[in-house]
This record gives C-alpha cells, sequence and structure tokens, in this order.
C-alpha cells in the first residue's frame, strides 16, 4: 500500500515499491486537492509519456518428439493490430484486412465496431501470424492507414497443422480460465487450450520475464521504451511423446489434401509407439482420431476373422457362401459392390470384403466370441495413454440380427482410429500392446499387453490381409513406395438415412509402421480411404 508523509506544509511524501514521490497539494477553499503531475506516479514518469508492462516470451516448457527435439517451442510471430487514432476510414481498412488475410481465417466484419468502442491509442488486435506469414502479406497491409505491428514470440509447432488437435494451442487466459481459477490466472496469462498443451498445463507452463517499461503516449504498437523493472523468466517442464517428425508430416500431407474429414493413426508395430495423430485441418481442435465412436465396417472383420480361424471354425480355404444378399433375423444385408462371389472360399470373401459371408457366419462365432477376440485386441479395454481415447465397444449377444452385423463391424460395435491402429499392430506383432503416447511423464497405469496370438491362426489372417491388397478390395495399394502392405478396407453404414450414408476406412501395415484410415462419410465404397491410405505412404516413402 502506498504511504504518505508530511515533510513541510502542503508537501507530502507518497513511498509506494521502494520509491518516494513527491506530492504537492493545493487548498482550494476548506479542501485540499493534489496538484496532478505525471511524476507521482513515478518520479521519471514525464508528460506525454506513460507506463508499459511488457511481458518477455512465455518459458513454456516443450513438447519433445521421439528424438527428444522441441516439436513446440518459441518461434516469432506478429501481432497485426489497428491504432484508432490513425485509422481514416474502419470499413475500408476492414475490407482490406479482411481480403489480404482471408487464406488465414480472419473475419474482420465486427473490426470498425471494435475501432469505434477502443480508446483512441489502444491497441486493437486482428490476428496474430507466424513470421513467415506475416513478411508473405506485410506489403498488402503494413502501409494500410491505421495498422500497427508487434514482433512476439508464441509457444508453436513446426506448421499450423502439425498434428494440431493433439498438441492444442497455447493463448491467453479466457474469461472463463480467470473465472474458473482466479488465485491462478490473470488477464495476458498464456494457457494451453485443448489436447496436449491443456492436459499438462501445469507441467509445461512458466513464468515469463515482466519489464516495466516508459514510452511515448500515441505509439501503441511500440517495442522499446526505457526500462524501470524486470523480472526473470521460471521455465517451465517438458512434457516428451513418441511422435516421429517424418511420419506424422507424411500423415498431416495425407489429410489436408483430402476432400472429406480425414483421420490418420500411425504406430510402431515393434514396441507401440504412436508415431502420428493427424486430423483434418478443418476439424479444427477435434480430435477425430483419438475420439471418434464410430462403426468400423469391414475393417472389423480382421477382428471376425482371427476369431474364426482362431476357433477352427473355417479355413482359408473352407467354402463360404457369398450372395448378394441374404436376410438374417427380417434384415436384409449386401455387399458393398452390389454382387456376390460365386464358390466363394473364406479367404475369397476376406480379400473381396464381403458383408454377406460374415453375416451368415455370425452364428460361429458364438454370443461372446466376437467380444472376447476384440479384447484381446486390446479394442474395449482401459488404456492409460496420457490423454483421452476411446477404445471402442462390442455389443455381446442378441439377436441374430444383431451378431449378423456385428460381424462385420456394425450393430452397436464402435471404435476410433486410434482403437482399430491399435488392434492392426497386434495381428501384425502377434501379441497386442497398449500404444505409447507419452514417455515423460509416464502414464502411472498403461494396460498389460494381451496374450501372445496363436501363431498359425495369425499367419494364415496375415495371408489373407496380403491379398486384400494383391487381389482384392484394396489393389489400388498394390504399387504404392515402401514395400508390401498389408490390410483390410472398410465402409461402415450409420445413421437412419435410406440408404444409409457411410464411412470409409482402411487399417493395415506397412514394415512397422501400422495404420488406420479414417474418413469421415467417405461414401459406399473405400476408395477416399485408400486414396489418403497412398498418399500417407507416398509421401512416408519419401
Amino acid at each position: 500500500m502506498p504511504a504518505l508523509r508530511s515533510p513541510s506544509p502542503g508537501r507530502w511524501l507518497r513511498t509506494c515499491g521502494g520509491n518516494e514521490t513527491t506530492v504537492s497539494l493545493a487548498q482550494a477553499g476548506e479542501q485540499w486537492q493534489v496538484e496532478w503531475t505525471p511524476a507521482i506516479v513515478h518520479p521519471e514518469l514525464k508528460a506525454g509519456e506513460r507506463l508499459t508492462l511488457r511481458r518477455g516470451a512465455d518459458p513454456r516448457g516443450s513438447i519433445l518428439d521421439a528424438s527428444g527435439g522441441p516439436i513446440t517451442e518459441s518461434r516469432p510471430v506478429v501481432v497485426v493490430g489497428v491504432q484508432p487514432s490513425k485509422v481514416e476510414s474502419a470499413e475500408d481498412l476492414a475490407a482490406s484486412l479482411g481480403e489480404a488475410l482471408k487464406e488465414d481465417g480472419v473475419d474482420t466484419g465486427g473490426l470498425p465496431k471494435r475501432i469505434s468502442e477502443a480508446d483512441p491509442d489502444a491497441f486493437v488486435p486482428v490476428v496474430t501470424l507466424r513470421k513467415e506469414r506475416y513478411l508473405e502479406v506485410r506489403p498488402e497491409i503494413y502501409e494500410l492507414p491505421g495498422t500497427v505491428f508487434r514482433e512476439e514470440s508464441r509457444v508453436l509447432a513446426p506448421t499450423r497443422d502439425f498434428a494440431r488437435a493433439l498438441l492444442g494451442t497455447v493463448d491467453p487466459v479466457t474469461k472463463e480460465d480467470i473465472e474458473a481459477d482466479a488465485d491462478q490466472f490473470r488477464a495476458g496469462d498464456q494457457k494451453g487450450h485443448n489436447g496436449l498443451q491443456e492436459a499438462y498445463d501445469q507441467r509445461l507452463r512458466g513464468v515469463p520475464s515482466m519489464a516495466v517499461t516508459i514510452g511515448a503516449t500515441g505509439d501503441a504498437g511500440a517495442n522499446s521504451g526505457r526500462e524501470l523493472f524486470r523480472s526473470e523468466e521460471q521455465p517451465g517442464s517438458p512434457v516428451a511423446t513418441t511422435l516421429d517428425a517424418a511420419t506424422q508430416n507424411a500423415a498431416d500431407r495425407a489429410v489436408a489434401e483430402a476432400t472429406k474429414n480425414t483421420a490418420i493413426v500411425a504406430t510402431r508395430i515393434s514396441d507401440g509407439s504412436v508415431l502420428a495423430v493427424a486430423n483434418s485441418p478443418e476439424l479444427g481442435m477435434h480430435n477425430l482420431a483419438l475420439d471418434a465412436q464410430v462403426p468400423p465396417g469391414s475393417t472389423f472383420k480382421v477382428v471376425s476373422g482371427l476369431s474364426l480361424l482362431g476357433s477352427g471354425a473355417v479355413d482359408l480355404d473352407t467354402p463360404v457362401s457369398c450372395p448378394a444378399t441374404t436376410n438374417v433375423g427380417g434384415r436384409e444385408f449386401k455387399n458393398a459392390w452390389d454382387g456376390g462371389i460365386e464358390n466363394a472360399t473364406f479367404r475369397a470373401a476376406f480379400a473381396q470384403s464381403c458383408n454377406t459371408a460374415f453375416a451368415l457366419l455370425a452364428p460361429k462365432l458364438g454370443e461372446d466370441g466376437l467380444a472376447k477376440t476384440a479384447a484381446e485386441l486390446g479394442i474395449g479395454q482401459k488404456w492409460d495413454l496420457g490423454v483421452p481415447v476411446h477404445t471402442g465397444s462390442v455389443g455381446t449377444g442378441g439377436k441374430p440380427v444383431d451378431q449378423a452385423a456385428a460381424a462385420f463391424g456394425q450393430g452397436r460395435t464402435v471404435v476410433s482410429p486410434m482403437a482399430m491402429a491399435a488392434a492392426t499392430a497386434g495381428v501384425a506383432r502377434g501379441q497386442w500392446k497398449q500404444p505409447s503416447l507419452i514417455t515423460d511423464p509416464a502414464p502411472a497405469a498403461p494396460a498389460a499387453d494381451g496374450p501372445e496370438l496363436d501363431r498359425a491362426t495369425i499367419e494364415k489372417l496375415r495371408t489373407v490381409m496380403r491379398e486384400v491388397v494383391t487381389e482384392g478390395s484394396g489393389r489400388e495399394l498394390s504399387s504404392v513406395p515402401g514395400g508390401p502392405v498389408f490390410g483390410k478396407t472398410g465402409t461402415a453404414e450409420y445413421g437412419t438415412e435410406t440408404p444409409p450414408r457411410s464411412h470409409s476406412w482402411f487399417t493395415g501395415w506397412q514394415g512397422d509402421v501400422a495404420f488406420a484410415v479414417f474418413v469421415e462419410d467417405g461414401g459406399n465404397e473405400a476408395s477416399l480411404a485408400l486414396t489418403a491410405t497412398e498418399r500417407f505412404l507416398s509421401a512416408l516413402a519419401g
């Protein structure tokens, strides 16, 4: 609290923060009034100047990739703003900025109102741009009357879209943040929002340096001034992940080129490390790759195929019925290609993705055989990934019609791309292992490894998963670079429309990388998922 003491009549000394300031008082009638001067605030403050609090770069800990290198780190940005007193026409300025920044998703429709309501010398922020992006648009915005600029730094990933939904963002605290924890946050503080940045905010967040400066009034964009006080920063701690930059970049590129919302998850088969988690840029912070709860469609034939082969109900060359349509319990089931296979065997039904064959084989799975096999592949189990993830659920029992639908991933069965990628890695490895994403701090209770799968059964399943690509529904991937691809296509009906809408899937592996590709509302064929897979593997091969 400031303290006042009187060294002489009409003059008082004001002490605050260790500084003494002489305050002159003038008598007006029976009242004494302070004679205002800027020096009352600080002895060095003069007319035409103001005090400014400057925050240093956020000393936030980095999110690290598998090599130990920083994914997120302090990177230069430019805050594009407006100083109302320098604006000639708010409407013209808003239109010009909107046109120049439309690729950055900036809506300047409300800018004139914000300008009119702000103090004349205020800094009205418009957008924060990475330095390289600012340099691209600088010729279009720098000379506009009213624009001012601040060079700062922000904690950012290498690119705007790099694992965006998984990583989250670091932004100024919101009103809601402050209301939720007023003891911790003040206006201007930075906080993680969404993804890892929010989940590990306490660990990552440091204390930035602070500086109080004196600068000229009316220069809202200035970064300089006479420094009066500075406090040093206290760095936050890093969070280590298993992400691989090359794999993540390949996945990000593939989803960015997709025409519909797409998610890709990639894991290392040998140790379960999560190499990439990618979502279409249009999804923003919606992490479809981890959070989706959608039917797996025919990709779930990997699970039902493992169960059928493992129980001895079928062998690869066992004759099966694959009609164009079949009726089970009053419901008609059909194949995605509106046809059937004459003289079909199990391997042909699997490779060509014959829904009717699996619907007719459903009784051989038993009431809970499918759920047991799914659990052996981690589906529906409790994981500790370090971030929320939907591991899936499989309907058990039910009427024959429900069992028929479940046999090829319909009905009550739902999964996420992460769950399918991990299950597929389990088939490739011969044993399911919970994926690992965060290594420091390590999750407290990861799921135990699944049982070792029967070697002979797994070899048979791997054989037909290879035939999906060489001569079946995944032939588009037969010549992708990087080595042989094993996998399973899938279409998954959803909703109540007639005919129903469908998602598109592909799950598989190449070398030591297992992956799942999901295209939301991708249509009745797996082609969109196959296209995204081809782009991903081609980019990964370089």
